[in-house]
């Protein structure tokens, strides 16, 4: 069984207040740097004060004492999971991690699912590089660095979930229904596949947010996402 996070990445926190007002059953959301960008931490407390789990996510990828102090306010903020990205290296997730106290789950973005094979070797500047390998070589080291789980795309799942054993947390965007488009995220799967595979908390947006009924996307990425282990 994995949770449902809808992604609210909508330009108005009214939006998304009036999106969750149709949505009675959610109880993790997404915040991203669109949300957060426009509104800013006041948000934060109005989804808090509604009950909800936020999952901020907002990739920090700086210095680690930038990084920490960030923690330290996602923290104060009553933020239940918050992403750095694992590129920013072992002294920064460590630092990340000793932050975040006892509440406040860190995970480490991987290799981001819009990039294919060709676009995360220019972007690395190195040849050969094989994605799945990435994804667990930098999923390992945010293990030891003290970080709850990783983000990954869900062909990578089940490797991460190897490496990493029964207790991390792995968060998974990319999931779409059968017949929706991908957009600009290359590597996607349906809700089912990634729980089937380890997955424990999976990521929707558009999906949802575009859907003629909202309610009824929700409840079908539920249905598949709990089915799995129940």
């Amino acid at each position: 069984m994995a949770e449902v996070i809808v992604a609210l990445d909508l330009t108005s926190g009214l939006d998304a207040v009036r999106l969750l007002d149709r949505l009675p059953d959610v109880r993790w959301v997404k915040v991203g740097s669109i949300l957060m960008t426009a509104e800013g931490p006041d948000l934060i407390r109005v989804l808090a004060d509604r009950g909800l789990r936020v999952f901020l996510d907002l990739k920090w990828h700086d210095i680690p004492n930038t990084v920490a102090e960030a923690v330290g306010a996602a923290r104060a903020l009553g933020v239940a999971m918050a992403t750095v990205h694992t590129l920013g290296g072992a002294a920064m997730m460590q630092a990340a991690a000793g932050a975040a106290g006892d509440h406040l789950a860190i995970v480490g973005v991987t290799v981001l699912t819009s990039h294919d094979a060709a676009s995360y070797r220019r972007a690395v500047g190195r040849t050969g590089v094989d994605l799945a390998r990435e994804v667990e070589r930098l999923a390992a080291e945010a293990a030891e660095c003290g970080l709850a789980g990783v983000v990954c795309a869900p062909g990578e799942i089940a490797p991460v979930r190897r490496r990493l054993g029964p207790d991390a947390a792995i968060v998974v965007p990319g999931i779409r229904g059968r017949s929706d488009a991908p957009g600009d995220q290359v590597r996607v799967a349906t809700a089912a596949a990634a729980a089937e595979a380890g997955a424990t908390h999976l990521v929707v947006g558009r999906p949802i947010l575009l859907a003629a009924d909202p309610a009824a996307a929700f409840r079908g990425f539920l249905e598949e996402a709990r089915c799995i282990g129940s």
